[in-house]
């Protein structure tokens, strides 16, 4: 929704009264392609590995690839989308902002600005109308909550319908460099797969290298962080403890945290956002805390809202 709309004589109308709308339109029929391609490819990639491993093998390079390039894409997700950009957890330096956008965009879940707009109004709306990927919107009988796990994983992604980003990203939207970042979404796409390709063709200095980097450390990588991402929204939402209040049903799950870099310790992040910690209990590991906490010894990350003891004990007295 436009705030103002121009008259015939060139003059500007009043701006509209009351919050901007949640949803903004259908999204393109490109864009809904590009959506089927960015999940449904890697997902192929992951069922074809077994038999490709069994046949080709798979080697240290190819491991190492993996690794290296889950691990950028991966925190790029939790530490840059979601604690930094979406909740606000840390302010960073310029510089590291821009360079954490491009990480979290090498993980193919879409462009920064679309992704901090549905996760802002997952917990505007979560687990009641209105949440885009709650598992708890068709009831709770036994076919009720296959469907909403469906939904919940990855179901959602399949539907048209747009966040409003002017609603929920607005501050986004207002930085050139974040923009920038945002609309070269298929650069980043590019990047995060053909970049194992041509390391691996390097050191292998073969094309088998390029082809096996590409297939591991690209697309099954790709596949794989999708879904534990996804099963934070799913799993974690359906199942596991809760120790702290909450206003939807959050929880912490285990074992998702090393996978997930301290993100399905969800019960927690659900009752204070805003916390760049989410594992706050003792063994409770949060490899994203720490990268935080990195950037912050560094002087590169500044105003890190760190749980305080008092915080957590109201937090954890109020679901008692």
């Amino acid at each position: 929704m436009k705030c103002m709309t121009a008259t015939l004589e060139g003059s500007a109308a009043p701006a509209a009264k009351g919050p901007k709308p949640i949803l903004d339109g259908k999204r393109s029929l490109g864009v809904q392609l590009s959506v089927y391609f960015g999940v449904l490819a890697p997902l192929a990639a992951l069922v074809a590995a077994v038999p490709f491993a069994w046949g080709w093998g798979l080697t240290w390079v190819d491991v190492a690839l993996f690794a290296v390039f889950y691990v950028i894409s991966g925190l790029g997700i939790t530490v840059a989308f979601h604690r930094h950009f979406t909740h606000g957890s840390f302010k960073a330096k310029r510089w590291l902002r821009v360079t954490m956008a491009i990480a979290g965009s090498m993980a193919v879940q879409g462009p920064l600005i679309t992704w901090v707009a549905d996760h802002r109004r997952h917990h505007a709306f979560s687990d009641r109308e209105g949440d885009p990927h709650s598992p708890w919107l068709f009831g709770t009988s036994p076919a009720a909550l296959a469907k909403g796990f469906w939904h919940a994983h990855m179901g959602w992604l399949f539907e048209r319908d747009q966040s409003n980003v002017e609603r929920f990203a607005p501050d986004l939207l207002k930085d050139p460099a974040l923009r920038k970042v945002d609309r070269l979404f298929p650069l980043w796409t590019a990047l995060t797969l053909l970049a194992p390709a041509l390391i691996g063709g390097l050191v292998t200095w073969s094309l088998w290298g390029a082809v096996t980097g590409f297939f591991w450390a690209g697309l099954v990588r790709v596949c794989f962080l999708h879904h534990v991402t996804w099963s934070v929204n799913s799993i974690c939402h359906m199942i596991g403890e809760r120790p702290f209040t909450a206003r939807d049903r959050s929880a912490n799950f285990w074992p998702l945290a090393i996978f997930s870099f301290g993100e399905s310790w969800h019960n927690l992040h659900h009752a204070d956002p805003t916390s760049a910690r989410h594992g706050v209990g003792r063994g409770q590991i949060d490899i994203s805390a720490r990268l935080i906490w990195m950037f912050e010894k560094l002087g590169w990350a500044y105003n890190v809202r760190w749980p305080t003891p008092g915080r957590l004990s109201r937090l954890a007295a109020e679901s008692r």
